[in-house]
């Protein structure tokens, strides 16, 4: 029998995460995204035996990975997108819970298997789900999509000033040869982008690769319709939190606290690495927890 893999992913900010959300002995709380377990080990350990976890994930590789970690904790693991919290919770029987956290990181377990196609840095299948079992693929949106299609994806989920020039680029050459590899399509999007200051500082495919990744996976989407959800299953008094990477999802995240009346922010500034974890999990770099109340 094949023994499940020890998780290589780090959770960003577990400490600011556990003293903003403050968990307490006996409370209901979900984690939206399960990953590697290290939240969901932080928050089960903090409610104790007396309280419930839920943990969410749409990946069973993540699941098949994580449960052992989970298996001494009071935890009750779900195959499902963060988006579907409101039927989990239903068919669960839990009307409202006390708190919810969703890092919407990806984790290095998945980030760094070439055969999940997520980054460039591996070579593996242009594929880019998190759910194996979905349909679209990163290839087929590169291979199919018109030019103008092609260029807006890139530039709107990607904040890539040179998408038309990418696109443009990818178009031409499909014509001879399907994309079907994450080194083939880097290398392609790589000779389209300009050489400048920032081709220095991060891979010129980087934000494609995260704008095929955000379509492929409905990233957006998933989390507009998380952020609805949960003033109508978090009680009062409880919190909510949410870890984001970059400006798409921590602007959607801020107006959502900020401005609906169902919150009230518990971190006026977003909570961002220190020096030293940055350091040591580079993968923090970029994350932003926010976290608010919710009203009475």
């Amino acid at each position: 029998m094949t023994q499940p893999r020890t998780p290589t992913h780090r959770p960003v900010l577990p400490t600011e995460t556990l003293a903003h959300l403050a968990p307490r002995p006996g409370e209901t709380w979900v984690d939206c995204t399960l990953g590697g377990a290290g939240h969901a080990v932080a928050i089960a350990e903090a409610i104790g035996p007396t309280g419930r976890l839920i943990a969410l994930d749409q990946d069973e590789t993540m699941i098949a990975i994580a449960r052992p970690r989970l298996a001494d904790l009071p935890a009750t693991i779900v195959n499902a997108n963060f988006d579907q919290l409101t039927e989990v919770l239903n068919n669960l029987g839990i009307a409202a819970v006390d708190g919810v956290l969703a890092d919407l990181g990806f984790s290095s377990d998945q980030m760094d298997d070439p055969a999940r196609g997520f980054s460039f840095q591996h070579d593996g299948p242009l594929d880019m789900r998190l759910d194996p079992a979905a349909g679209t693929t990163a290839a087929d949106l590169v291979n199919t999509l018109g030019e103008a299609a092609l260029a807006d994806l890139i530039f709107e989920f990607g904040e890539e000033r040179h998408s038309r020039k990418i696109a443009r680029k990818i178009v031409e050459r499909r014509k001879t040869k399907p994309f079907a590899t994450t080194a083939d399509f880097a290398d392609v999007v790589k000779h389209s982008v300009p050489w400048g200051p920032d081709t220095r500082r991060i891979h010129p495919a980087t934000r494609t690769f995260q704008a095929l990744r955000i379509a492929v996976n409905d990233e957006l989407g998933a989390l507009d319709r998380l952020l609805a959800t949960l003033p109508k299953v978090v009680r009062p008094g409880g919190r909510a939190g949410i870890i984001s990477f970059h400006s798409l999802e921590d602007r959607r995240v801020k107006l959502a606290f900020r401005d609906r009346p169902e919150w009230d922010p518990i971190t006026k500034k977003p909570v961002e690495a220190t020096d030293a974890e940055a350091a040591a999990n580079p993968r923090a770099r970029s994350a932003k927890l926010r976290v608010a109340r919710r009203t009475e």
